[in-house]
């Protein structure tokens, strides 16, 4: 089917959305793991959605930053293969970050810490600008088209 001739189907969006969400979540879970699990004694989700764990004073706190920021390339691949159009990549990207930032409203409060403002900034825009780069790359690839020529 061409792009243009896909209809627009809710059920496979929010399919999209939740999978996005679950594959980033997973990816997180495992850098925070090997980067912050070998630095605290007891890993928790705390580091996942407490804001004050997003901090540049401490060793924890970066190892914390670099499994966002590797996350959200993660999170590009990911959409390389789940979304697959450029134009939808900010969207993708845009709901992901304010889901999370729902989840952290809920489990620690409002966000005020500047640091983490800036983290998820920077991973939104990593992520989308990536995703879309690499959409991009997928669908400007010349399609092989073979030519059989016949020896009349």
């Amino acid at each position: 089917m061409f792009y243009g001739a896909v209809v627009w189907d809710p059920f496979l969006i929010v399919a999209q959305i939740v999978c996005l969400q679950c594959l980033y979540y997973l990816t997180l879970g495992v850098f925070m793991t090997i980067l912050v699990g070998t630095r605290v004694s007891r890993m928790s989700l705390v580091y996942f959605f407490d804001y004050a764990t997003v901090a540049a004073s401490t060793v924890t706190g970066w190892c914390v930053i670099a499994s966002f920021i590797l996350s959200s390339l993660a999170g590009a691949g990911y959409m390389l293969y789940l979304i697959e159009r450029a134009k939808k990549c900010l969207d993708f990207s845009a709901t992901l970050y304010i889901i999370h930032l729902f989840i952290c409203i809920i489990y620690g409060g409002w966000p005020s810490s500047i640091t983490w403002w800036v983290v998820n900034g920077t991973g939104l825009a990593v992520m989308a600008l990536l995703g879309e780069y690499l959409c991009i790359r997928r669908e400007l690839r010349e399609i092989p088209i073979t030519r059989y020529r016949s020896n009349v």
